[in-house]
């Protein structure tokens, strides 16, 4: 479990799709922590400027990095610009992903190859360009964002499942390779999470859903956020190539 006591002050912390939902429950929760945070995003500057600022009111440094995570050239000029300000970094949180669901017979190779880019492909970018800053310093932390669907798959997801499921061995295989260093990879699985997407489905929907969670309800942004922060914990330093489901029993 994660003390009460400020763990993380002064960790450097780098979070992709770190403005809303779940990246910015993370966020938030490592600012609290002392941590500083440097928030990844890909399109919305509105939304991106106010997370910004509750970082800011939380007096931790913080930085916001506008690069799409699919794109190489993106994500060597954002670790870049971190590394040109901070020096290193110690905790990766890869969160950004997007959903483009589809039943196979209808999904395109764009909508395929978009939501692997982003999802698998942005992993990997960002585990790779932040790896060599992690070895010289023998310490790291790398917490992968996957889904219940990469365990259990779900129809219309195939392209989801795929890049999630991709996800954990991923995890797993570069656990391997950065063990010896000190540096652990692990995933975190958050089930159905209380976010603007879930509130504003329709209750028939909403029951459906909770009838599938052994706990009976949906779990909450932070609840994941202190799942994020335990894999990123001293704590935690002899676990690593685990999937840690934050998802009442669902999976």
């Amino acid at each position: 479990m994660v003390h009460n006591r400020v763990e993380f002050k002064n960790k450097r912390v780098i979070i992709t799709g770190g403005t809303k939902g779940l990246g910015k429950a993370i966020a938030l929760a490592f600012a609290r922590k002392g941590a500083w945070v440097a928030i990844n995003y890909s399109s919305n500057d509105e939304i991106a400027l106010t997370t910004k600022a509750e970082l800011g009111s939380l007096a931790t440094k913080s930085l916001l990095l506008k690069a799409d995570v699919s794109i190489v050239a993106d994500v060597e000029k954002m670790i870049s610009s971190v590394l040109d300000q901070w020096q290193y970094v110690d905790i990766l949180v890869n969160n950004a992903g997007i959903i483009r669901d589809k039943l196979l017979m209808f999904l395109n190779e764009e909508d395929w190859d978009r939501v692997l880019e982003v999802n698998l492909k942005g992993t990997y970018l960002c585990s790779r360009a932040i790896i060599k800053t992690m070895i010289a310093r023998r310490f790291g932390r790398i917490i992968n964002v996957t889904s219940p669907s990469a365990l259990t798959g779900r129809a219309g997801q195939t392209n989801y499942s795929a890049s999630k499921g991709g996800i954990i061995s991923f995890t797993k295989s570069l656990s391997k390779e950065m063990a010896k260093l000190e540096i652990t990879v692990n995933a975190v699985c958050p089930g159905i999470i209380s976010t603007p997407m879930i509130e504003n489905l329709d209750q028939a929907t909403k029951s459906d859903l909770l009838k599938m969670i052994p706990m009976g309800r949906f779990g909450d942004p932070e609840e994941v956020a202190r799942a994020v922060l335990f894999l990123a914990s001293e704590e935690s330093g002899y676990i690593t190539g685990q999937v840690l489901a934050a998802d009442g029993g669902l999976t």
